[in-house]
């Protein structure tokens, strides 16, 4: 029988959930600050890194348990953001074949990398304080 908060009333998560959504975004910080301190950019290690591919595949997997919870908020916002990132990562490299949009394709591609560590830390800090995400 799950437990429920009666000042929400919303499904309390177990445990073992609320530390696979931490790793969860310590894999996706892991992926953007190798991007920040490595050779590649925070966006395109955020996409492409295997710990930020392994957290949202993580995130669809655990889906439908956290489903009632304040973590299906924090899943939601962590799928948005791998999607949208990719999203404006492609728009940029069509700006970039052009040789106009470079200077363009940069400034996204830079926006975006800051986008996604404030995306991360953002959800972080609300999960360390049991607080849901807004939800579209």
């Amino acid at each position: 029988m799950a437990d429920y908060d009666a000042r929400s009333g919303t499904v309390l998560p177990t445990g073992g959930l609320v530390t696979l959504t931490h790793v969860i975004y310590g894999l996706h910080a892991f992926s953007a600050v190798a991007g920040l301190v490595g050779t590649m950019l925070i966006v395109t290690a955020f996409l492409t890194g295997w710990p930020s591919l392994i957290a949202v595949i993580l995130n669809y997997v655990k889906r439908s348990d956290v489903r009632g919870t304040f973590l299906e908020s924090h899943f939601r916002w962590q799928i948005r953001t791998f999607w949208f990132a990719l999203l404006w990562t492609v728009i940029a490299g069509l700006f970039f074949v052009t040789f106009v949009g470079i200077p363009l394709a940069v400034a996204i591609v830079a926006f975006v990398g800051l986008w996604v560590l404030y995306r991360i830390i953002r959800g972080w800090l609300a999960l360390i304080s049991e607080r849901s995400m807004p939800m579209p």
